[in-house]
């Protein structure tokens, strides 16, 4: 009879090793490597998990559907889109309550230069593209999703809206300074 194998004990792992073992049956997650944030020496790496669940610009960039330029470029409208946001804020009791009405806060320059490329973005991409870029990365809809919300259902759908969204995420990473127009074939 075979004799069962042990399991390495934990204590045999690199004490720089920072990777959870405990995930949860549902968890969507990849390895990447990132800048050690402990290191003595510029450039040291560490092999991290990166959660994929809810980040469709991370899944396609992880199954390397996107290039390196293309994910960069859409995290960065992503970072001016948070920018240029004023979303809900929260009510702050510990001042003093005056007819319910704010002073309006005002615009700071890093949120109105977001804006600017922004505006810039969405006349380049044109209507239907800027709707296709907000709809993946900032409301983190999948092709199928973008489909049913625009009542096509159809494989053929879903390819030309991944098409579209590369060409979108193409001129993104030109926008943003990720790529020039000789590095971008297809």
């Amino acid at each position: 009879m075979a004799r069962a194998k042990r399991s390495k004990s934990y204590r045999l792992a690199s004490t720089n090793d920072r990777r959870s073992r405990d995930l949860t049956l549902n968890a969507d997650v990849v390895m990447v490597e990132v800048d050690n944030p402990l290191a003595l020496e510029p450039g040291e790496k560490i092999v991290a998990l990166r959660a994929i669940r809810n980040d469709p610009l991370g899944r396609l960039h992880s199954h390397h559907q996107i290039d390196e330029a293309q994910y960069r470029g859409g995290r960065a409208f992503q970072s001016d889109w948070e920018r240029a946001e004023r979303g809900p804020q929260a009510v702050d009791p510990t001042r003093e309550y005056v007819d319910g009405v704010r002073g309006r806060e005002s615009v700071t320059e890093s949120q109105r230069q977001a804006v600017l490329r922004l505006n810039r973005i969405k006349r380049e991409l044109g209507t239907d593209g800027a709707a296709l870029v907000h709809d993946v990365l900032i409301l983190g809809l999948t092709m199928e999703e973008i489909g049913q919300r625009r009542a096509v259902r159809s494989q053929r759908w879903n390819d030309y809206f991944s098409k579209r969204l590369q060409e979108c995420l193409d001129r993104l990473a030109l926008s943003y300074g990720f790529a020039t127009d000789g590095s971008i074939e297809r």
